[in-house]
C-alpha cells in the first residue's frame, strides 16, 4: 500500500500524471462494518475502472482543530493504515488536517487534492460523508462538477446505524460483545513496545509494556485476549495469534503514586518472545477480573497465576 502524508508529496507524486484512482474521503475511525462496506465497494468500482483503490483520511480528528476538542479514538493512525492495508486498499492518503485545510474550499479540495493530486475517476462515499470548508463538499457537489458517485448505504447492527460514536460508547463500558459486532472483528488496541520496570519478569511473569498513542481501551481491569507482533514497522503484516493476558490500570500494588493515564502490560503464554521496539496488536476477549491492591507482590504474583489459568481457559473456547 503506498502511503501519502502530505500535500506536497501527493502534488509531486502527481507531477508525471497520477494514476487513475476511485476516492473514498473520511476519518474511518475504528474501519467498522459500515466503513468496510464503503472500501469493499471502493475496491470493486476500482477493479471495475483499471483503477488504484484510495482512501483520503486525516492524521488528527478534523474536531481537534474546528472545535478545539476531540473524541478519543478507536484507531490511530498507524493503526488505521494497517487495517487499511490488510483490506487490500492501494493508496491511502493520510493529511494532517491544518489550518490550511480547514479553509480550503470543497471545490478547491476537490480540484487540488482528489482531481490533480489523484487523478480521481469516480467516487464512494459513506451516507453522511461530507469534505472542505464547512464540510460543504458532498456527494450533490461532485455530480455537479460531472463526477460519478456512489453512495454506500449505511450499515445496520442490531437495528442501530453502525458508527464511531456507538462504538466508543460500547468499549468505554466494556460492552465488548457491542463493539465486535459493530466492528466486524474483535475490540483491539495497537501499540509499540516500549521499556516497563521489568517487574513482571521478576515475578515470573514477563510483560510487554504498549504505548498506545492514546488509543481508546475498554475500563480498567485484566483481559484475555490474542495478541500478534507486526514487527517494527507500524503496518507489517502482523503474526499469528498468540494467547495473552493483558492488564490495564494503574498498578495500585507496585504504584507509589497514582499515575495520570492508566497502562497497558501484556504477557504472552506460549513461548519465549523478545518484542522490545516491535507493534503489537492486542484482541480483548473477555475481562478476567477488575484491578485489585493487593497486600504483597507474592500475593499478587500468586493472582497473577490464576489469571493465566483462567485465560488459557476463556481462549480454548474461544
Amino acid at each position: 500500500m503506498i502511503v501519502t502524508t502530505d500535500l506536497a508529496a501527493l502534488v509531486a507524486r502527481a507531477q508525471d500524471g497520477p494514476e487513475p484512482s476511485v476516492v473514498s474521503i473520511g476519518m474511518f475511525d475504528g474501519v467498522h462494518l459500515g466503513h468496510r462496506a464503503i472500501l469493499e465497494a471502493n475496491q470493486r468500482r476500482a477493479d471495475a475502472l483499471g483503477a488504484i483503490s484510495t482512501v483520503v483520511t486525516f492524521q488528527s480528528h478534523p474536531k481537534a482543530l474546528l472545535l478545539g476538542r476531540a473524541p478519543r479514538t478507536l484507531t490511530t493512525l498507524e493503526h488505521r493504515l494497517a487495517l487499511f492495508q490488510r483490506m487490500g486498499i492501494g493508496h491511502a492518503v493520510a493529511l494532517p488536517f491544518d489550518e490550511h485545510l480547514r479553509d480550503l474550499s470543497a471545490q478547491d479540495f476537490t480540484r487540488q487534492v482528489l482531481i490533480e493530486g489523484l487523478g480521481a475517476r469516480a467516487f464512494v462515499l459513506g451516507f453522511d460523508s461530507k469534505f472542505g470548508k464547512g464540510r460543504a463538499g458532498d456527494a450533490d457537489l461532485l455530480r455537479g462538477l460531472g463526477h460519478a458517485v456512489e453512495i454506500v448505504k449505511k450499515v445496520l447492527v442490531d437495528q442501530r446505524a453502525v458508527s464511531s460514536t456507538a462504538i466508543r460508547e460500547a468499549v468505554e463500558l466494556g460492552d465488548l460483545a457491542s463493539a465486535a459486532r459493530m466492528l466486524g472483528r474483535g475490540v483491539a488496541v495497537y501499540g509499540e513496545v516500549v521499556e516497563g520496570r521489568r517487574l513482571g519478569r521478576e515475578l515470573g511473569f514477563p510483560t510487554a509494556n504498549l504505548d498506545l498513542h492514546h488509543e481508546l481501551h475498554p475500563p480498567t481491569g485484566v483481559y484475555a485476549g490474542w495478541a500478534r507482533v507486526a514487527g517494527p514497522d507500524a503496518r507489517l503484516e502482523p503474526g499469528p495469534a498468540i494467547q495473552a493476558v493483558a492488564n490495564i490500570g494503574f498498578k495500585p500494588t507496585v504504584s507509589g503514586e497514582r499515575p495520570d493515564l492508566p497502562t497497558m502490560e501484556v504477557h504472552l503464554l506460549d513461548g519465549e518472545h523478545s518484542i522490545y521496539g516491535q507493534h503489537v496488536e492486542f484482541e480483548f476477549v473477555e475481562r478476567l477480573r477488575g484491578e485489585v491492591r493487593f497486600e504483597s507482590l507474592d500475593a499478587l504474583k500468586v493472582q497473577i497465576g490464576k489469571d493465566v489459568v483462567h485465560a488459557r481457559t476463556v481462549l480454548a473456547r474461544a
